[in-house]
């Protein structure tokens, strides 16, 4: 009951949001962003995913290779192409990272570590994400920055936090919680920590952000906001901080935290909402080559035309 509750709460939170912001703003800013949208911003949404989507096929494919498996570079883009066009059109925003792990680890015979490894990938990325954002938003004025003093302590008191229980030590070697976090500790020496594999993960998660950053600025300027680049930049990465939450189809928070930031910066709650419409489009166009993957797997799968079945080995219909 308690899974479907959260399930549920998943659903129904963004739902939610969209209906209070119809209920406040009417469907005005949403038709808005629908007629802003053109070619070019579609276009350079679509370039801009292309950098983003390889940028995270090497991170997953360094991550993997630190826990034992050989991924193509080709084969890790066409995953997650597949996997970013789940995840924008699927309730949820993590469907098709689940897809992508359990269909890797059915190819390597191992989905738990697959999972594992699609799980410290995004997590790495995460964890990048955030740390730009906290200094970006130490830096530059917005909203929030009074408070990002605080919040900067908040994540190294955290941070220090999780490295102190990650050194404590049971004195039960057979102990569950022994096992965990020796198996957490062995995943981030050797996905994350090992050699130079920082570096590159640290190096792909900063362009992904950048590219991300970038297409909403894009979108901020296709949806008529013309404001300097020092004070847009503050507010891409706090609605981007926002699209990590539970979501339908990338719908819900997003549009919320836009409007809410943009109105705070004094450029309009409804001017934010339209934003983030431009943005979701964007994205969905930038993915379709997920779409494209989705349906060559589909027909690689189908027989031929006729058959419907492997034929009978001979001397099998008589068995």
């Amino acid at each position: 009951m308690s899974r479907t509750a959260w399930a549920w709460a998943r659903f129904v939170g963004p739902v939610a949001t969209l209906a209070v912001l119809v209920w406040r703003l009417g469907t005005g800013p949403f038709l808005e962003g629908l007629r802003t949208i053109d070619g070019p911003a579609l276009a350079a949404a679509a370039g801009l995913a292309v950098l983003t989507t390889v940028c995270c096929a090497w991170r997953w494919k360094i991550v993997a290779g630190g826990l034992g498996f050989d991924l193509p570079l080709p084969t890790a883009v066409a995953a997650y192409y597949r996997s970013l066009f789940l995840n924008v059109t699927l309730p949820g925003g993590i469907v098709g990272d689940v897809h992508r792990g359990i269909s890797h680890g059915r190819d390597v015979s191992d989905i738990g570590r697959a999972l594992r490894a699609v799980a410290w990938e995004r997590s790495a990325g995460q964890v990048v994400q955030v740390v730009l954002t906290v200094v970006v938003l130490l830096a530059l004025p917005s909203p929030v920055q009074s408070s990002m003093p605080l919040v900067a302590m908040v994540v190294i008191l955290v941070t220090l936090g999780v490295v102190l229980v990650a050194r404590v030590r049971s004195d039960d070697d057979r102990s569950a919680w022994t096992r965990v976090r020796s198996a957490v500790a062995r995943d981030i020496r050797d996905g994350l920590l090992a050699g130079r594999a920082w570096l590159g993960i640290s190096l792909a998660s900063a362009l992904v952000v950048g590219g991300h950053a970038v297409t909403f600025l894009i979108a901020a300027r296709t949806a008529g906001t013309n404001v300097p680049l020092f004070q847009m930049l503050p507010i891409a990465l706090l609605v981007m901080t926002a699209m990590a939450l539970p979501n339908v189809a990338g719908w819900g928070p997003r549009e919320g935290v836009s409007a809410w930031v943009f109105g705070a910066a004094g450029l309009g709650a409804g001017r934010g909402v339209a934003t983030a419409v431009v943005y979701g489009v964007m994205v969905l166009v930038a993915s379709l080559p997920g779409a494209a993957v989705l349906v060559v797997a589909w027909l690689r799968r189908v027989p031929p035309s006729g058959r419907t079945e492997p034929p009978l080995r001979e001397g099998a219909a008589h068995a």
